[in-house]
C-alpha cells in the first residue's frame, strides 16, 4: 500500500526545494497544498478520504479531530513552525499520533521583526512613509528607544533572542514568565516581575507565549488600561492573546501610544485595525525569511522522517 505523505502547508517548498528532496528519498508520496491558500478542514478531509496519508506536515491551518478521526493511517503530525494550538493534541495523543514542531529555527527571524516594529513605532517610520508618499511633508515627533522600559512576556527562545538584540540599546528590562530562567535572567541583568508590574511600568510591551486557554485574551481591555499612555504594545507569538476588539478602542482613543501586530485571531481577517494609523500590521511574517524557512522545512521533514520511523512506517 502506498504511504501519503500531505504538506497542507501553503508555503512549504516556495523557497527551497531541498526540504521536499529529502522526504522524496523515502519511500513515500508526497501530497503538496499548491491551492497557494490556507486549507479548510473541508479542503484536508478531501485529501484524506482520496489518499493513505501516513504523515502530515502542518503549517497554520487547523487539523481538527474531525481529520485525526477520518485518517485512518495517520501516525505523525510534523508542525511546520512553533506553535501547535491549531493541531487537536488531546484527540492526536488519544490516538497514538507522534507530534512535533520546530522550536528552534524560528528565534532568530522572530526577534528581528519584533526589534524593527519596536524601532519603527518610535520613528513613525510607516506613518511618515506614507505621509511622504503622499506629498504631506509633515514630521512628526518620535521616540527614543535607548534606556526606556521594556517588558517581555514570555522568555522562551524567542524572548532570550531579543534581550540580546536590545542589549546595545541599554534598556531597562523588566520579564514575566511561569517558569523563568534565572540564571538568564542573572546574566543579563533582568528584572523578574509580576505580569501587572509588567504591564503597569513598561513602555514597550513584548509578547511572546503560546496561545492556550490560560493565555487567551490575557492582555483585554483591564490590562491595556493599566498601561502607560506612551505605551507600545507588540505581538509577534499568536493572535487570540490580545483583545483585539479591546485594543482597537484603547489606540482609536490614544489611550496607548501604539501598537505593532503581526498574529490575529482569525487570519487572514485583521478587522477594524486597518483603519488605524497608530499600529504597523504585518501578515503573520514572524518566520518569514529565506534563511528561517528553509531551516524550519529541514526541520519539520526531519522530525516526520523520525517519527514514521519510529512508527515502523519507514
Amino acid at each position: 500500500m502506498k504511504k501519503d505523505i500531505l504538506i497542507s502547508s501553503r508555503s512549504f517548498g516556495k523557497v527551497d526545494s531541498e526540504a521536499v528532496n529529502l522526504l522524496k528519498e523515502e519511500e513515500v508520496n508526497v501530497i503538496s497544498n499548491k491551492t497557494g491558500k490556507k486549507l479548510t478542514e473541508e479542503q484536508i478531509l478531501n485529501y484524506i478520504y482520496n489518499n493513505n496519508i501516513v504523515g502530515i506536515v502542518a503549517g497554520t491551518e487547523k487539523i481538527s479531530k474531525k481529520i485525526i478521526d477520518s485518517a485512518k493511517n495517520l501516525s505523525v503530525i510534523s508542525r511546520y513552525g512553533v506553535g501547535i494550538n491549531n493541531i487537536d493534541q488531546k484527540c492526536a495523543k488519544k490516538k497514538g499520533i507522534l507530534v512535533f514542531n520546530t522550536p528552534k529555527s524560528p528565534s532568530i527571524s522572530v526577534a528581528e521583526l519584533t526589534l524593527a516594529l519596536i524601532l519603527n513605532l518610535n520613528k513613525k517610520i510607516t506613518l511618515l512613509d506614507k505621509r511622504l508618499k503622499n506629498q504631506n511633508w509633515e514630521p512628526e515627533l518620535g521616540h527614543l528607544l535607548s534606556n526606556k522600559t521594556i517588558g517581555i512576556i514570555g522568555l522562551g527562545r524567542i524572548g532570550k533572542k531579543l534581550v540580546e538584540f536590545l542589549s546595545p540599546f541599554e534598556v531597562n528590562t523588566l520579564v514575566y514568565d511561569i517558569k523563568p530562567n534565572d540564571i538568564f535572567i542573572s546574566k543579563w541583568k533582568l528584572k523578574k516581575v509580576s505580569f501587572k508590574t509588567l504591564i503597569k511600568e513598561s513602555d514597550i510591551i513584548s509578547v511572546h507565549i503560546p496561545l492556550s486557554k490560560k493565555t487567551k485574551y490575557l492582555i483585554d481591555k483591564k490590562e491595556i488600561s493599566l498601561m502607560k499612555k506612551n505605551a507600545i504594545l507588540i505581538n509577534t507569538s499568536r493572535g487570540g492573546i490580545i483583545n483585539e476588539d479591546a485594543l482597537y478602542n484603547a489606540l482609536k482613543n490614544k489611550k496607548i501610544y501604539g501598537a505593532a501586530i503581526d498574529a490575529f485571531e482569525n487570519e487572514p481577517n485583521v478587522g477594524r485595525l486597518i483603519n488605524l494609523d497608530n499600529i504597523i500590521l504585518t501578515p503573520h511574517i514572524g518566520t518569514f525569511t529565506a534563511e528561517t524557512r528553509k531551516e524550519m522545512e529541514i526541520e519539520s521533514i526531519n522530525n516526520l522522517i523520525y517519527g514514521l520511523k519510529k512508527k515502523g512506517i519507514l
